[in-house]
């Protein structure tokens, strides 16, 4: 907001279009304008003296000493500070709007994330989809989109052609296909398939029998389904992760006559080994881009399919302006072949986002283990963080499991979202539950600890023009970066730039708290700024956790 507001202001009394920056030396200033060293290329004079003529112009604007204290010209860059008159000014007008001011958007936006597999338990590979995709859709909402969000799961695939198999030679009963069941029964099925090509020819039979709606695998795959689905559920809501569509590969299959239909029609598939493919490669392409397979040779379908499916479902239902897809960066080539497959047939003009994250690896630098040496599951390592965090402090043994949940949640999140997503990132439960650092819990504590000041005093909802001193002033500027964090991580679809400025506002009001006490103040119009100055900061830093999927637990 205030960037925008600065460059537009600007701007109005200029010849050239420049941008006001946040400055990267806050010990010189506020905020800066580094446009001279590009004009001065286009207009054949030097920064320094391009430099001059723009802040001649500026210091001609109207009213302009009440904006900024000081403009300078240094190396070629313009410094601007802010007055303290100009920053009280923004701050009561981000309080009095509607989500502090940020400009909204209204697109449509469908997004995929989470795809668990019916019959696997959700492992720490599930994670990253899960809580990237929440804070994504959040963000994006926040900004004012319509946001339709899809787990889409894998519940007609190969696996489970393998767990019926195992059903079926374990005598198992309807009643003996339990969750305990499918756990076992998924990794040992996995085990033998790869080590023998019968089996997995049976298994393979058994999964193109049933997508071809064989009466009794699908009653089989009905009960996996509604087995594994109520933990994956419960999973999802101990994460505070939601979604509007409960959609599936098995619900595509109703469009893929539909879909066949109008390719061959377009003349888009062809056979090649056997098996029915459509081109994707392009002139373009730096390194081979294969054909996307539509069906195998023995007429089974793939994920490509059902995914194509599903977006020409999603098109015709919702046609929505973005649809947005969070996987690991081990499906990127198979994105790229049904995001192309889907463009070249006309299916949809939709714009499409793969965004691809990296793995979780330990503090040793390898994928995720527990302590007691396994992968873990998604449960397994909820469990061994709450009890790591309880294990910190003796209070931590009476708080609620639902205020322990609420850590848990911050602990993992605050941990995966700090990092740029494409990244594969150590997770040290040890480090990320403590209540100080770049923590969730450090977050939370910051807020409960300003909270606790706002409790006992009435609020004043006035703001005079006055600054304090140098931690009120570094504060109050740090609110005023809120709206670019936000847009930055709205346009990349990346929370991380979100989380930068939560932990850097949490310092700021942390560096406030402990150089500015406000119990016993006696100068009331001092007190009443303050306690203003903390409330929006609560607030801010609230709402902005929520939007990363972390709320505030009752006490820490």
């Amino acid at each position: 907001m205030i960037t925008s507001k600065l460059s537009e202001l600007i701007n109005g009394a200029l010849d050239v279009e420049v941008n006001v920056i946040q400055s990267n030396r806050p010990d010189l200033c506020d905020y800066q304008i580094d446009a001279a060293f590009k004009l001065a290329k286009e207009l054949h004079k030097s920064p320094f003296e391009i430099a001059n003529d723009i802040v001649e112009k500026i210091n001609s604007i109207e009213n302009i000493n009440d904006i900024f204290s000081k403009i300078e010209v240094v190396n070629g860059f313009i410094n601007l500070t802010l007055t303290d008159k100009f920053i009280n000014e923004m701050i009561r007008l981000m309080n009095d709007s509607d989500k502090y001011g940020i400009l909204p958007d209204n697109k449509k936006v469908v997004m995929d994330y989470g795809g668990p597999n019916i019959a696997k338990p959700l492992h720490v590979g599930h994670l990253r989809t899960a809580i990237i995709g929440e804070a994504i859709k959040r963000i994006l909402r926040f900004k004012g989109n319509e946001v339709i969000a899809d787990v889409h799961l894998g519940d007609f695939g190969l696996q489970i052609g393998e767990v019926i198999y195992a059903i079926q030679h374990d005598g198992k009963s309807d009643e003996e296909i339990t969750l305990e069941y499918l756990n076992e029964a998924y990794p040992r099925m996995s085990g033998i398939c790869k080590e023998n090509e019968d089996i997995k020819h049976e298994c393979e039979d058994i999964t193109k029998r049933m997508q071809d709606g064989e009466p009794e695998l699908i009653r089989l795959c009905d009960i996996i389904t509604e087995v594994s689905l109520g933990d994956i559920k419960e999973l999802y809501n101990i994460l505070d992760v939601s979604f509007d569509l409960w959609e599936s590969e098995r619900s595509a299959y109703v469009y893929i006559p539909e879909l066949e239909k109008l390719l061959n029609e377009k003349g888009l598939i062809h056979e090649s080994q056997g098996a029915m493919v459509i081109d994707v490669a392009e002139e373009s392409d730096t390194k081979e881009i294969p054909p996307m397979i539509f069906q195998k040779s023995n007429k089974a379908y793939l994920y490509g399919t059902t995914d194509m499916a599903t977006i020409y479902d999603r098109e015709n239902k919702y046609h929505p302006d973005y649809m947005i897809y969070i996987t690991d960066d081990r499906q990127s080539m198979h994105f790229t072949q049904v995001f192309r497959a889907s463009l070249k047939a006309g299916i949809t003009d939709t714009i499409f986002e793969h965004k691809s994250y990296g793995t979780v690896n330990g503090p040793d630098g390898k994928p995720f283990k527990t302590r007691a040496g396994n992968a873990p599951s998604l449960r397994e390592l909820l469990n061994e963080t709450k009890d790591i965090f309880v294990s910190k402090k003796e209070d931590n043994k009476d708080m609620s499991e639902e205020d322990l949940n609420k850590i848990v949640n911050s602990i993992i999140k605050f941990a995966d979202l700090q990092n740029n997503m494409s990244n594969d990132y150590i997770f040290d439960i040890n480090k990320f539950s403590n209540t100080s650092g770049k923590t969730g819990p450090y977050m939370q504590y910051t807020v409960l600890r300003l909270k606790k000041i706002l409790d006992s005093e009435t609020i004043n909802n006035s703001l005079t023009d006055t600054i304090y001193n140098e931690t009120d002033r570094n504060i109050r500027l740090k609110l005023l970066e809120l709206s670019s964090a936000v847009d930055k991580a709205y346009e990349t679809r990346m929370p991380s730039y979100l989380v930068d400025y939560i932990y850097g506002l949490a310092n700021e009001a942390n560096n406030f708290y402990q150089n500015n006490h406000i119990a016993g103040l006696e100068d009331e119009t001092k007190k009443n700024d303050w306690l203003y100055i903390l409330n929006i900061t609560v607030n801010i830093l609230t709402d902005m956790l929520n939007l990363i999927g972390i709320e505030i637990p009752s006490y820490m």
